[in-house]
């Protein structure tokens, strides 16, 4: 077996903070709380990671509705509001990924903190999970739709509950 052979296995084998951040993740019930707090690390980075190419994707998409832009005054008034309204579409969901993100990254730093101020172990989980409760219940969550934020911060707690769930194997 070359050298090549061994880089090209090591390649195709999954990483651990990939295989914590899978949202099907189930730990057994004596999984270490530094395990947990490392699922929930890995996950927050996934979803910062795949929100940064959705906020890429939409600016792309915008880009490229704007390149049609000065193309448009040759057509019709009705082609031309069609344009204008998938531009202002996918501004929002830009705009909308764009709070995700910086809810994800609030989070992660929130994470931190929590770690920083208590003793590891299932109470980190517990504090962390209450300041998100906290954070939500500032965002005064009404009977509306959610906002980006509030859909972002109730990800992470359903993370946090996933995770500290204890599992029972068959």
């Amino acid at each position: 077996m070359s050298f090549d052979d061994d880089f090209s296995e090591e390649e195709t084998e999954t990483g651990s903070d990939e295989l914590l951040s899978d949202d099907n993740l189930r730990l057994p019930t004596d999984a270490s709380p530094l395990v947990r707090l490392h699922a929930i690390r890995a996950w927050l980075a996934r979803r910062q990671h795949e929100t940064r190419i959705e906020i890429g994707e939409a600016a792309l998409a915008l880009q490229r509705l704007m390149e049609d832009e000065p193309q448009m005054t040759r057509v019709r008034r009705r082609e031309r509001t069609g344009l204008m309204e998938r531009v202002q579409q996918t501004q929002q969901e830009m705009e909308g990924a764009q709070q995700r993100l910086n809810t994800y990254e609030e989070a992660q730093t929130l994470l931190e903190d929590c770690i920083t101020h208590t003793t590891l172990g299932e109470r980190t989980l517990v504090e962390y999970y209450l300041a998100l409760e906290d954070l939500l219940q500032r965002g005064n969550l009404s009977d509306e739709e959610p906002s980006p934020q509030q859909e972002a911060l109730m990800d992470v707690q359903q993370r946090v509950e996933h995770v500290s769930a204890p599992y029972e194997e068959d």
